[in-house]
């Protein structure tokens, strides 16, 4: 007799046939039998995380070199704990499809309290939490609707570019259930209405047509487009200069002849600041100007001279348009845009250089960045950690086909440990360079022995600076400062008997140097290079946005 088809066969189906190769999981006796049928069924390979924290994380990078994720975690003491990175894929608009195995069904309403719960009866208080940072929210309590409920909350995650919640009782996993239909459903976007696109389009050329001095600026949510050619296409038809947000960082090839930095208040690549905000129009694709990305509030185009392009929605001139996807936005003014050379014209961009220092003198933070950026090519993805490590990427020059990847608007430390893992798990054929600073990856450490045990050779370059710095340049204290550790020397641990990872310090340029030979060669697993920089070496840059954003903090409330 064959096998019944199950509530977590199906599941697993669905997530291979969306294009996901991996998911992401944290065992606990809430989902154990669900990850049996995801194994049973088999159209994803499971992969394993220390903890859900980080099972979240790694599943949020995972989506921003697949385009989707997905997790499965046990009831509220792993839920609860990854609900962090749901908060992440959120704010970062990327689809991972977070599944909680839950209570049995002859629990619900029976009045028992359950192990793993706050100790009372009511189990709905986890998707009620996570109702807020996902787009769709299913509890499911039948076989029967498990499909429909399944395909409702994947559908939605795709095509609005956010998490999604699904809970399995731990009852219903194994379930009998009906076979998925075609996929093709899940995968359609929604059709744009052709009246409010026209719409949108005939005012967007309106605006560009009144204008002398046109500016692109390129923000982070493009990245749920897939791809930057129709931005290039964009910036082609118009031919006016393109300038990108910190967080957009390699999301315009910055070889191309309409590339003009990156603007960031002041702290913009030379010359970007003065293009923006003396443009008489400024065209923002999918931007999100918070107070960091605004220098504490500082920066941002006037509404008067700004088309803001969001994902779902065009604001042009006092009017706002919808009913139509961004991409399908760029398409079209691609077509009928009017040509606005001046800003290309009129200006130029020159990559600024990073100092080199001498070889044999203690490693500095110019010294680092500069090998670190001498060894990105079109096929290196670099992760970014919260802190200065944001500032190196946004001043390297990148070849095109370089990837950059920061989580500027949830910024969470410790994000990119796992992030960079999931990452290198979605596109193993790329190089993958991960950037973190300590206080930051103590939080997330053990993920590197996740690297170790599924061989993922990312190189690692840890900054020793002894704290937490741009929390220093924010707002000194105490509460700043840590316990070093051997962050090195944790690798030998992490390998145990079996493992491949190189553990390494980088005290001058030369042993950085010879650190990176190593990591090159080392194909097997991790590469961690310790690099040990003086508390008070960092960009200059952090320093003037540090001071911007403390006194943006610091404001005294306003009296009515």
């Amino acid at each position: 007799m064959t096998k019944p088809y199950t509530v977590g066969h199906y599941l697993s189906e669905r997530l291979g046939q969306i294009g996901l190769k991996d998911h992401f999981a944290v065992a606990g006796d809430f989902n154990l039998v669900l990850l049996d049928q995801l194994l049973e069924e088999g159209s994803t390979k499971q992969l394993y995380s220390c903890n859900e924290l980080n099972c979240g994380y790694t599943a949020e990078g995972y989506a921003r070199a697949n385009g989707a994720a997905a997790l499965v975690v046990t009831f509220n003491v792993g839920a609860l704990s990854a609900i962090n990175a749901i908060g992440s894929a959120y704010a970062e608009s990327l689809p991972v499809i977070f599944v909680s195995g839950g209570p049995n069904t002859n629990d619900q309403g029976s009045g028992h309290i359950l192990h793993h719960t706050i100790g009372n009866s009511n189990y709905g208080y986890q998707a009620e939490m996570f109702r807020q940072v996902t787009c769709a929210t299913e509890v499911i309590l039948s076989a029967e609707n498990a499909p429909a409920q399944i395909d409702h909350a994947i559908r939605t995650a795709l095509r609005m570019r956010k998490p999604c919640y699904i809970e399995i009782p731990c009852n219903l996993a194994s379930a009998e259930c009906v076979r998925p239909g075609p996929v093709g459903a899940l995968l359609a976007e929604t059709t744009p209405d052709k009246v409010s696109l026209d719409a949108a389009v005939k005012a967007a050329c309106t605006f560009i047509e009144t204008r002398k001095n046109i500016v692109i600026l390129v923000g982070s949510r493009v990245r749920t487009l897939g791809s930057l050619e129709p931005i290039v296409a964009l910036a082609d038809r118009i031919g006016c200069a393109v300038t990108v947000m910190a967080a957009a960082k390699s999301f315009f090839p910055e070889g191309h002849k309409a590339f003009r930095g990156v603007y960031w208040g002041e702290v913009s690549s030379p010359g970007a600041q003065e293009l923006v905000e003396k443009a008489d129009g400024v065209i923002c694709l999918a931007p999100i100007f918070n107070d960091y990305a605004t220098v504490g509030w500082q920066s941002k185009p006037p509404a008067s001279q700004a088309l803001i392009a969001d994902l779902v929605e065009v604001t042009v001139d006092g009017k706002s348009f919808a009913g139509f996807h961004l991409g399908a936005f760029i398409a079209a003014l691609s077509e009928k845009a009017p040509s606005r050379p001046a800003t290309v014209e009129n200006t130029t961009y020159t990559p600024v250089k990073i100092p080199e220092t001498a070889p044999t003198v203690p490693l500095t933070n110019d010294e680092m960045a500069r090998q670190i950026n001498a060894m990105i090519d079109g096929n290196t993805t670099i992760t970014a950690e919260t802190g200065d490590s944001w500032f190196n990427a946004v001043r390297m020059h990148l070849p095109s086909g370089a990837r950059v990847e920061t989580e500027m608007q949830w910024g969470s430390i410790g994000w990119s440990v796992p992030a960079a893992l999931g990452n290198a798990i979605g596109s193993p054929d790329r190089q993958h360079l991960l950037m973190v600073g300590d206080g930051s990856f103590q939080l997330t450490a053990q993920e590197v022995a996740q690297m170790i045990r599924y061989e993922v050779p990312v190189t690692v370059f840890l900054v020793n600076n002894r704290g937490y710095v741009i929390e220093i340049k924010i707002h000194d204290g105490p509460y700043n400062y840590i316990k070093n550790w051997d962050y090195a020397g944790l690798i030998k641990a992490f390998n145990a008997e079996d493992g491949h990872g190189l553990g390494l310090h980088a005290r001058t340029g030369a042993e950085l140097a010879d650190a990176i030979a190593k990591a090159k060669a080392n194909k097997k697993g991790p590469t961690f290079i310790e690099c040990h920089i003086a508390t008070e070496d960092c960009t200059d840059t952090l320093v003037q946005w540090g001071k911007k954003v403390a006194k943006a903090n610091s404001r005294p409330p306003q009296k009515n």
